[in-house]
């Protein structure tokens, strides 16, 4: 295993695409997502791996797709590892084992809470993701109702915002609007699920694809720390932001090195934020999933 423990890279018999998270192969019929312990912030590889993550990840993203009906159809197959397969140890608690699909050409995020950059765009404009929204709101509030805000997905750089008009027209009306249906039930279903467990969930991100027969399939991971932004329920105070149980942290310490433009490199990651970072993701795993997988020793 390279890096020791950390895995910031993985090993696969044919590497389709090293992504910022997750590695992509192809085995015999199926598509493999292996999830690293690297970390992006701002669209930038960091150059430290957050020791364990990549298996918290794909413990909280198995136990959505396991547990939650609105979840289906998706496109995976499992996330054993086939007997067989050489060094199972680099991807025990790692894989998800899926179905071929073609990823469409927007991401899907739903927003139940107004929060990070919508915040400080209501403040100015009184609208957020370039949507009117009603006055008198405050920071991290409930919004009336959840918001579908698609983006585009950049290969390189950030994604931008898509209005409806835009994303309709680059998917399809069908397209556009059966995965806004599915975007809405998914994160409704899960922000009930997450406040049982003391979780709010503020907002997260969906992608979705087609299978060779073009119908529509749930893809990539599922609202994990990574792709949602997770508040503990008991330090909620409309008004202000909560701490949260995601990458937050790492993008708080990164916002307060003024010297970063927020470009390659990175900068290093100090032991207390590393360590932070993975408190936070171990904490969501517990809450949410009930348990936590067996992480490897430092």
């Amino acid at each position: 295993m390279k890096n020791g423990h950390a895995l910031p890279m993985s090993d696969a018999p044919t590497l389709l695409r090293a992504g910022k998270v997750r590695d992509i192969y192809r085995w015999q019929d199926e598509v493999w997502l292996v999830a690293t312990d690297r970390i992006s912030a701002f669209d930038v590889i960091l150059p430290n791996p957050i020791p364990g993550k990549g298996i918290l990840l794909t413990s909280i993203s198995r136990h959505w797709f396991e547990t939650l009906p609105e979840a289906r159809p998706h496109h995976v197959l499992g996330f054993d590892v086939p007997a067989g397969v050489p060094s199972p140890e680099i991807y025990a608690g790692r894989l998800t084992r899926c179905r071929t699909a073609q990823p469409l050409t927007a991401e899907c995020v739903v927003r139940g809470y107004l929060a990070g950059s919508a915040w400080e765009e209501y403040k100015k404009k009184g609208s957020a993701w370039g949507r009117p929204l009603p006055k008198y709101l405050i920071e991290a509030g409930l919004l009336p109702e959840p918001i579908f805000t698609p983006t585009t997905k950049a290969e390189q750089g950030h994604d931008l915002p898509l209005t409806d008009e835009a994303a309709e027209q680059q998917l399809g009306s069908a397209t556009f609007r059966q995965v806004r249906q599915r975007s809405l039930s998914l994160y409704n279903a899960a922000r009930t699920r997450a406040e049982k467990a003391g979780i709010i969930l503020a907002d997260t991100k969906f992608e979705f694809g087609t299978d060779t027969k073009g119908n529509l399939l749930l893809i990539d991971e599922l609202l994990t720390p990574d792709s949602s932004r997770f508040w503990p329920s008991d330090h909620w105070q409309p008004g202000r932001t909560p701490p949260s149980f995601d990458k937050q942290f790492v993008r708080d310490y990164l916002t307060s090195l003024k010297e970063w433009n927020q470009q390659p490199p990175a900068p290093s990651l100090p032991a207390s934020v590393i360590q932070g970072t993975l408190d936070r993701y171990r904490e969501a795993c517990r809450r949410i999933t009930g348990s936590e997988p067996t992480l490897p020793k430092s």
